[in-house]
């Protein structure tokens, strides 16, 4: 309490009992016994009143016992209950509950995780994957204090996620590990990489891993099966020294649509786990090929770049050529990229705006922009004879196609002649320009569709520069190829747009979550949000047909279903009260990979305890860890004092006295009729 405050205690003091003295001495012509009374009574009601008016606050310590925090996780993903560990998890989960002296001494929260963590104490072993490192991050996250623990409940199989083994964890970590830790002999295909197009009477490249466990030496046959006719089949020997066999094929493309395909190991005589020894793909056959010319004018280390990003997709071939190097036919090419196009290419862009043919057009320090000005192309550039560079900044709301931004910001500034761009023709701009680092709204990147004749421009070369920057941030040129692979898409393709597009996979893992992203546009080819999409899904064994209806998800319809059972499907997307929709197949294969595994993963799980300074223990032995955690003197009951600072005005009580005060007083004054 400051000094300040007490002089307006005093004062309040002071004018309480002068007021009081006015009231009952003062005018008062008989003055007895119960004037004093009264006189003491009106003091102390003055005096609290004006206390209410200054609240000061009174300091007051109150002493608060803060237990340890235990947080139990346990592992809630099918792979629990594949082992058959579930009810060994129920009947720790309970022991901990009931353990009185554990409880009087943590604070214990129980959570359980598969590829999330919740907070909550009632298994299902149902969740279809396992994160690990996720559980233990957000457990370390939801408790910043560090005088605890964290038990984990798990057989250390691990589906989805970053190496838990590695977690940065503040708190000990106990795993308990669920499991039989017996090694039994199992071979099963641990990995299978296929891409998911090919051309008809094309083979595609298929490679499987094949992983064995146990000592003895085996053989076993591997098959690829397409309606029911084997189209590879190879012997494996396996051994202790040779666990792991990398498996290649090329696969014939001989029937168009989509195939699909089962890769199987044969099963051994004595092997616990026959699930991992069968997986499911598929395969898309299309019969046809787009040919792209590249035509430029100089040669140039992008031409090579966009060569080899382009022909990612085994759909593309691409041909450069130098401009008037050769006779060309033009008709024999789906697209035309002009590169640093100049007065030579005049025929061409003249065949291009007569024929209507779709063309890329990428500038330049070496392009004529005199020339380009004239062509009545839509865009226009009053130039200089100075280059200058721009940076990109990804345009968020581009509708054409979808363009996630794959770090353009941070990409090399691409090089163009100096001047103003003006573009005269309705357009969508992907890319903006950005010069250090201030963003304009001229364009970089941008598309024309001017009745279904495309043009995409590029203002800027230096494309080689920009794979070589998304490898380095990536250590992949996986999202540079796409998205060249995206604008090649859109530019190649002479179809009319669909107003309504669906984005799936064509196989999917049972007990997997199925995403399925629509987009529809109204008759002007723009997003409509006010539409209803319905989702029918067709079994066509069973015939049992089941809807869903699509969600609004910003400038796209979205569905997720779950635990859709295998099979095949005939699916169709339709928009309520319009005549368009979507057919297609789907396929759930009788895969989950919670049932891929035979045994926990033991050493993983221990060495997560090492990491953290815990200890590991096992399922058969899990009472030990009672005595572990109430003997670590660590995590102990720790008493703190907590000073608060209570206000006047908050006491209730003092408005009771007051009105007691106030009642006495008028009682007294009634009895001796003073009123």
């Amino acid at each position: 309490m400051d000094n300040i405050t007490i002089i307006f205690i005093v004062l309040s003091l002071a004018i309480s009992v002068g007021i009081a003295y006015f009231q009952y001495y003062f005018k008062s012509k008989r003055i007895g016994k119960v004037t004093l009374f009264l006189f003491v009574l009106r003091s102390l009601v003055f005096f609290s009143l004006f206390l209410l008016l200054i609240n000061p606050s009174i300091e007051s310590k109150v002493y608060k016992s803060e237990k340890p925090v235990l947080q139990v996780l346990t592992d809630n993903s099918k792979s629990t209950g594949f082992l058959k560990q579930d009810g060994l998890a129920k009947s720790i989960l309970n022991y901990f509950r009931k353990n009185s002296i554990l409880n009087n001494r943590f604070n214990i929260n129980y959570y359980t995780f598969g590829n999330n963590l919740l907070l909550n104490d009632s298994t299902s072993f149902d969740e279809s994957q396992t994160n690990i490192y996720n559980a233990l991050k957000l457990a370390n996250d939801l408790d910043k204090n560090n005088n605890g623990a964290i038990v984990l409940l798990s057989d250390g199989n691990q589906t989805v996620g970053n190496d838990y083994e590695y977690v940065n964890s503040k708190k000990e970590i106990y795993p308990i590990i669920l499991g039989d830790t017996t090694q039994y002999e199992d071979v099963s295909i641990s990995q299978l990489n296929v891409n998911r197009y090919s051309f008809l009477k094309n083979q595609f490249p298929l490679e499987a891993f094949v992983l064995y466990q146990g000592s003895n030496d085996v053989r076993a046959r591997f098959t690829i099966e397409n309606r029911g006719k084997v189209v590879f089949s190879k012997t494996l020997a396996l051994n202790k020294n040779k666990t792991t066999q990398r498996i290649q094929a090329n696969i014939l493309s001989d029937r168009e649509g989509v195939n699909f395909y089962t890769a199987k190991i044969q099963y051994l005589a004595n092997e616990k786990n026959r699930i991992n020894n069968v997986r499911e793909f598929s395969m898309e056959v299309i019969d046809k090929q787009s040919k792209i010319l590249l035509l430029s004018s100089i040669n140039h280390p992008d031409l090579g770049a966009l060569k080899k990003s382009i022909e990612t997709d085994k759909q593309r071939k691409v041909d450069i050529k130098l401009i008037n190097s050769e006779e060309i036919q033009l008709n024999d090419y789906q697209l035309l990229i002009l590169y640093q196009p100049n007065f030579e290419f005049q025929e061409v862009l003249s065949i291009i705006q007569k024929n209507k043919i779709n063309a890329v057009i990428i500038t330049g320090t070496k392009t004529d922009w005199r020339f380009l000005n004239t062509q009545n192309l839509g865009i226009t550039k009053n130039s200089i004879d100075q280059s200058e560079q721009f940076e990109a900044k990804h345009n968020p709301g581009y509708l054409v196609f979808s363009q996630k931004n794959i770090g353009f910001e941070s990409f090399p500034p691409l090089t163009d002649k100096f001047g103003q761009v003006k573009v005269a023709i309705p357009h969508q701009i992907l890319l903006y320009q950005s010069v250090n680092g201030f963003s304009s709204q001229e364009p970089l990147l941008f598309s024309v569709n001017e009745n279904n004749h495309k043009k995409v421009f590029l203002l800027g070369e230096g494309l080689w520069k920009w794979r070589s920057a998304s490898f380095l941030n990536t250590n992949s040129f996986t999202d540079f190829d796409t998205f060249i692979g995206s604008l090649t898409q859109y530019s190649s393709s002479k179809k009319i747009r669909n107003r309504l597009d669906v984005d799936l996979e064509r196989t999917y893992n049972a007990n997997e979550k199925i995403r399925i992203n629509a987009f529809y546009v109204n008759e002007n080819y723009e997003f409509d949000d006010r539409a209803t999409l319905l989702l029918t899904l067709k079994n066509k064994e069973t015939n049992k047909t089941t809807s869903f209806p699509f969600s609004l998800v910003k400038n796209s319809y979205e569905l997720t279903i779950e635990a859709l059972s295998s099979g095949e499907y005939e699916y169709t997307v339709t928009v309520q009260n319009q005549n368009i929709s979507r057919k297609g197949i789907l396929k759930v294969n009788n895969f989950s990979i919670e049932e891929q595994f035979i045994n926990p993963n033991k050493d993983k799980l221990s060495r997560l305890a090492d990491n953290s300074s815990g200890k590991t223990f096992y399922g058969s032995n899990y009472e030990e860890i009672i005595n572990d955690l109430l003997e670590n003197k660590k995590y102990v009951i720790i008493q703190k004092e907590i000073t608060k600072n209570i206000s006047i005005i908050d006491w209730y009580w003092l408005l009771l006295f007051i009105s007691g005060l106030l009642a006495i007083e008028w009682f007294v004054r009634k009895y001796h009729g003073k009123i």
